[in-house]
């Protein structure tokens, strides 16, 4: 079965000066992407409100978890969700809670802050600690992930808490001087998981490679090893899914500059056999309030 496609641009989720670029950056991958294999989720431009949380814009990004819930529910086979900020994660992370799948979070923060912890606010730093169970109760799965199936790739900006969480519950760590097939493929293996899940921040690329980033991070990984390792993973482990955040050119006509690499990234997580890709059983949505 075919890969499909999922557009997501959102940003409410971002604490960065260029987070309204996250929608351009989403606009323009999916003009290179397939139109009859690619859907768009309406995401609100009000910035909604924090709902008596640490978290700001909860009520939109709530709502827009349950819009790419619902859209995934529709969509049949493996989905590679093209952001906006990794917010947008939520839904089809969420919906493989208590599967045997692998989390593969390359990123170069690990976004593992609570809503207590963050330095910002901004839940950009809080999705996958979100993921595991510690976030607003209003966007925590039912069944939060299991530390043990979650490898951190390329992460190399921690704040406190994170490094606190990351130690407290092991949760492996490929790091970017480590980073190849052979590391990549054993972090999965010894997660006992039968599929991965490949969520990428594009900030976890060196910033030579990708220039269009709200936060970028020196001494990331080269994007050619980036596609080699995806590649050889996929012929080890079938696709589950997979989601490509954070692109934020500087203006549309840049981002002409960050596509190709882009578009790279893509082609490997496509490259994998129907056969080797796997589907998701989609729970019903949970309404959210709008605000």
């Amino acid at each position: 079965m075919a890969v499909s496609f999922l557009v997501v641009p959102q940003w409410q989720g971002s604490g960065s000066s260029r987070a309204m670029r996250l929608v351009d950056g989403a606009e323009v991958i999916r003009g290179d992407l397939p139109a009859a294999r690619t859907r768009t989720v309406d995401v609100p431009l009000e910035s909604g409100d924090s709902q008596g949380t640490a978290v700001h814009r909860l009520s939109s990004i709530a709502m827009v978890r349950d819009r790419v819930a619902q859209a995934l529910a529709e969509t049949p086979g493996p989905t590679i969700l093209i952001g906006g900020d990794c917010a947008a994660e939520l839904a089809p992370i969420g919906r493989l809670s208590g599967q045997s799948v692998a989390i593969l979070w390359f990123d170069a923060h690990p976004d593992l802050n609570t809503p207590e912890s963050s330095p910002s606010h901004a839940f950009n730093g809080m999705v996958l600690r979100t993921l595991l169970g510690d976030g607003p109760e209003q966007l925590v799965p039912a069944i939060p992930l299991n530390p043990t199936r979650v490898v951190l790739v390329g992460a190399r900006s921690f704040d406190p808490a994170e490094d606190e969480y990351i130690a407290a519950n092991a949760v492996a760590h490929v790091d970017v001087s480590d980073f190849g097939p052979e590391a990549l493929i054993a972090a999965v293996e010894a997660s006992g998981a039968e599929s991965v899940y490949v969520h990428i921040d594009l900030d976890v690329l060196d910033p030579g490679d990708v220039t269009g980033v709200g936060f970028p991070e020196p001494f990331g990984l080269a994007a050619g090893a980036l596609v080699d390792a995806l590649k050889a993973l996929l012929t080890r482990f079938p696709l589950a899914g997979a989601g490509i955040t954070q692109f934020a050119p500087a203006s549309v006509e840049s981002a002409v500059d960050d596509l190709p690499t882009i578009l790279r990234i893509i082609g490997a997580l496509t490259a994998a056999p129907a056969s080797a890709h796997v589907s998701a059983a989609a729970p019903t949505p949970t309404p959210t309030p709008e605000s």
